[in-house]
């Protein structure tokens, strides 16, 4: 079972060569013949085993004590670098590993140990060429092939990270490091469900294996499988009792289930290690908004963005902390030039517009509101990364030239997934779908992250392919049960088709689940559950809508047209319904409320 083809073995042997330039494969410098015997060889064995168990501390004195017994330098080289690793310590590793002096036995390790420093520290083509010699010691290494994977994969040539996963299986079918990465591979081509028989294939192999243990715990909670995952991660900690990853995701799974202080506990206990993580300081921050501590969320914030400069999820967290500390002057200086791009989200356009507001600027913010006003919820669709190139061009209307760089990249670098979607872009913002779905069907054969999801959607719906766009978005909402990107794409396609069953259940969850305080959700939920029959559910739904942003003409629209079906209030449903037509003019429920206030009059 695999996703995708059966690659030869020599053409995949030559896919660790080109990053690294010229390597001569037919004489490796730097090898030595010297093993160690006696104790000393016993001690470096204790030492290889305390790397397979993670224990780099007592590999290092192992090894140390080996030197000691006589073992030469090159004889342990390849192993003190990767205790080293193991313990965290590049620079230490480096001393050992940058030499390149191995003995015949521990070249492929020393190598490969090599090219793990230099992925670490962003060296691609230095990992490459590491990567290289260590095919040319040792060229059926089923765990090298994942590594080499994996820095294809973080390269962008996505294509040649699939071939050298399957690779890895074809050489070792039971290997636990390849079906792990076959595992990540099919998470982020075919979704959270399609992975986890990758991982528990793993677990068959090693059941006790913390690694795969950890992404198989992730994605059982990602599926909203709360109590399995729950169970992987006590057996987690069964194994490790001090294992961070472990805690970090129970700290997750409390923070979802809205116990914060647990949450905080939890995260507290994952320590430095962990919580130095992207994720973890999301966590964090999240939590620290939560306690009211709105400032120090603000600084951890500030310091993710400087890691992760185009992650918005930070951005419109920051805004958030920044205005509920009443610090306005900090939120318009940082976000309005971000606000004023297309595609702005409605919440960052929001909360620019009321710090405006709070500052006595009421021209400046009237822009912004109105704009949050007749937004709908942000599909993260916006086409291209904002300040790359491509998106540069497209913004200052020079879709052509956009459209040639695209066509350029793909040419230099086919078997990126990241060039196609660019691609793809580009034509979606020519309001081509069909030329979209070419470059967006190729890139989904590599990988299917969310962002190509919804571009893919909204490219077949430009095509006038309703059907496909349904069916894709129910097929990933299968995947993801819990992304609301795709459960509100889903709503409102079950909105469109009169499904008001269907539209309330996954409007009523994404209420539940972090979005009811989104007006447009709201609304929306007011209105499927008018048409369902609960007239005083609907109610309270648009009360709320309206309450939180009465600028809304969204909210109004619904609101009034609620009050005009129950007859409760004819006043304020006329009032209601004149507002909203003078910010949407007519509508089709503008229409049928009108109507159903004037029976309700005569009646």
């Amino acid at each position: 079972m695999t996703c995708t083809p059966e690659p030869q073995a020599g053409k995949l042997r030559r896919l660790a060569l080109p990053l690294a330039g010229l390597v001569l494969l037919c004489g490796i410098g730097g090898i030595g013949r010297a093993e160690p015997s006696g104790s000393a060889a016993e001690l470096v064995a204790k030492a290889q085993a305390a790397i397979r168990r993670s224990d780099g501390i007592d590999a290092e004195i192992r090894l140390k004590e080996a030197l000691k017994a006589g073992a030469r330098r090159e004889a342990v080289a390849a192993y003190m670098g990767e205790a080293y690793l193991t313990q965290g310590k590049p620079e230490d590793a480096r001393k050992w590993l940058e030499p390149q002096q191995f003995t015949k036995a521990t070249a492929a390790t020393g190598f490969r140990a090599l090219a793990r420093l230099e992925m670490r520290e962003g060296h691609l083509p230095e990992a490459g060429a590491a990567f290289d010699r260590a095919i040319a010691v040792k060229p059926d290494d089923a765990d090298m092939w994942v590594e080499i994977g994996r820095l294809r994969y973080s390269g962008g040539e996505h294509q040649l990270a699939l071939d050298a996963a399957s690779y890895a299986l074809e050489i070792d079918p039971a290997n636990v490091r390849a079906l792990e990465f076959q595992g990540q591979i099919v998470r982020d081509k075919f979704g959270l469900a399609a992975a986890l028989p990758w991982f528990e294939a793993a677990l068959k192999q090693d059941p006790k294996d913390i690694d795969v243990l950890g992404e198989y715990a992730a994605t059982l909670g990602d599926l909203g499988r709360a109590s399995e995952m729950l169970a992987v991660t006590r057996e987690m900690l069964t194994i490790d009792k001090r294992n961070a990853r472990a805690f970090y995701l129970q700290a997750v799974l409390a923070a979802r289930a809205g116990d914060n202080r647990l949450a905080r506990v939890l995260l507290n206990r994952a320590g430095d290690g962990v919580g130095n993580s992207p994720g973890a300081m999301l966590l964090d921050a999240i939590l620290d908004i939560r306690s009211g501590s709105y400032m120090l969320a603000a600084d951890k914030l500030g310091k993710l963005l400087k890691r992760q400069p185009a992650n918005g999820r930070a951005d419109e967290l920051l805004a958030r902390s920044l205005f509920l500390a009443g610090e306005h002057k900090a939120v318009v200086q940082r976000f309005s030039g971000m606000a004023d791009k297309e595609g702005a989200s409605p919440y960052l356009l929001t909360l620019v517009g009321r710090s405006f507001e709070n500052l006595d600027d009421r021209a400046r913010a009237a822009p912004y509101l109105d704009r949050a006003a007749m937004t709908g919820v942000s599909m993260n669709v916006a086409p291209v990364i904002s300040g790359s190139r491509i998106g540069d061009l497209l913004a200052s209307g020079n879709a052509a030239e956009a459209d040639a760089l695209a066509s350029r990249n793909i040419r230099s670098n086919p078997q990126s997934a990241g060039f196609r979607i660019a691609a793809g872009d580009v034509r979606l913002a020519m309001q081509d779908g069909e030329g979209a779905l070419v470059e967006y069907r190729k890139a989904a054969e590599i990988r299917m992250p969310k962002s190509l999801i919804l571009k893919m959607v909204a490219a077949y719906q430009l095509a006038g392919e309703e059907a496909k766009a349904r069916a894709l978005v129910e097929a990933h909402l299968r995947q993801y049960p819990l992304d609301s990107d795709v459960q509100w794409q889903a709503a409102q396609m079950a909105l469109s088709a009169l499904d008001w069953k269907r539209a309330r259940l996954l409007l009523e969850h994404m209420a539940k689940n972090g979005s009811g305080r989104d007006v447009s959700v709201l609304a929306d939920l007011a209105l499927a559950r008018l048409r369902s029959g609960d007239a005083e559910a609907a109610r309270d739904a648009a009360l709320e809508a309206y309450r939180l942003q009465r600028s809304s003409p969204q909210a109004a629209e619904t609101l009034g047209l609620v009050l005009a079906t129950t007859g409760e209030n004819p006043h304020s449903a006329s009032a209601l319904l004149a507002k909203a037509h003078k910010l949407l003019g007519e509508t089709r429920l503008l229409a049928e409320a009108r109507r159903r206030l004037a029976l309700s009059r005569k009646s």
